[in-house]
């Protein structure tokens, strides 16, 4: 574990706030007030440059504050987490959105979402976007977007008819060629206040763009991300270990310990195109520890874990939720074969 007062202030936040209610929540929507005591945690900002406000934190620190609210209540965690891609993308960016947002962002004044993960089913390209005046069109679907009416801004990306992903900056609400529609009901995370979008003629200007680039050297950039074990994965697995007793979760933590190492060990390499694979296999090898841990906590809770308002049923469905966030179709195809080899 790490030293670090992000992490002392996500534990108080999950302690006093998100773990208390997580039922409530997952049986409604994540409320406000979640959302206020989030951007006020300084939790917005832990990878923000410091000049802008951030912390500038470790990677070791992003991922056990990720844990930590995960493990507490995974749908405050998910809309959360969506904001931290656009910081990074304006932390890289020369373009002048830059100056007008990543301070917001980094302090925590705003929260954004993002609209991007569509660019992943290329060649297929569900939002096409197309020059026009001085600025750019979107039009076609977002299948999904997360913290809709918690959102101040999102990050929406399309492909250009030059093969080029495009990243601009939107308010996050209803307008003028951008339509949301009603929030999804979901398995899990139902309470994340969900969408897609449709996009019909949806204009943004010059001044909105924070990223432009080829569409395979953005591939190139985005193919490691997926690969990796998600800090969200060990932190639901760590709250179910929690219902167990001694004897049921040492081995079961043993495991998790050993594959946590393993995989952020991998995710801290310096060259994130390699080991690919070994990244891979430590995804399906965590996905296998959570699974048995929540199994195990809606075993140890007997009958009491049929109800809607069970803690070790919630954190089954939102290991079901996990087994497909951020999935490509590599990492698909690697899981698959893990379960039919074993």
């Amino acid at each position: 574990m790490t030293s670090h007062s992000l992490i002392t202030r996500a534990r108080r936040l999950a302690d006093d706030l998100l773990t208390p209610y997580a039922e409530q929540v997952d049986q409604e929507f994540v409320p406000t007030t979640h959302i206020e005591a989030i951007k006020q945690s300084g939790l917005l900002g832990v990878s923000a440059p410091v000049s802008y406000g951030g912390s500038a934190a470790p990677g070791a620190v992003a991922r056990e504050t990720a844990e930590i609210l995960a493990g507490a209540c995974c749908s405050t965690w998910f809309v959360q987490t969506q904001h931290h891609t656009p910081v990074m993308t304006l932390a890289k960016s020369e373009l002048p959105v830059r100056e007008r947002l990543l301070g917001p962002l980094a302090r925590g004044e705003l929260m954004s979402g993002v609209a991007y993960a569509h660019l992943r089913a290329y060649p297929r390209i569900p939002v096409r976007v197309t020059r026009e005046r001085d600025g750019w069109r979107f039009d076609g679907t977002v299948p999904w977007y997360t913290g809709w009416g918690l959102n101040d801004v999102m990050l929406l990306a399309g492909v250009t008819d030059a093969d080029e992903a495009l990243f601009a900056f939107t308010e996050a609400r209803e307008q003028p060629g951008l339509r949301p529609s009603a929030p999804m009901r979901l398995a899990a995370l139902t309470a994340s206040r969900t969408v897609s979008l449709e996009l019909n003629d949806f204009w943004l200007p010059d001044d909105a763009v924070a990223l432009r680039t080829p569409y395979a050297e953005w591939a190139k950039t985005d193919r490691p991300k997926p690969t990796n074990a998600s800090p969200a994965v060990f932190g639901v697995a760590e709250a179910a270990l929690a219902l167990l007793d001694e004897d049921t979760a040492d081995p079961l933590r043993t495991r998790l310990d050993e594959v946590r190492k393993e995989a952020y060990a991998l995710a801290e390499h310096p060259v994130p195109h390699e080991h690919l694979a070994e990244r891979l296999a430590l995804r399906t090898q965590a996905y296998e520890v959570l699974m048995t841990a929540t199994t195990a906590a809606v075993v140890a809770g007997g009958g009491r874990s049929l109800a809607v308002t069970s803690t070790a049923q919630r954190l089954a469905r939102e290991a079901l939720f996990l087994l497909v966030q951020g999935q490509t179709a590599e990492s698909r195809a690697a899981h698959l074969k893990a379960l039919a080899d074993s």
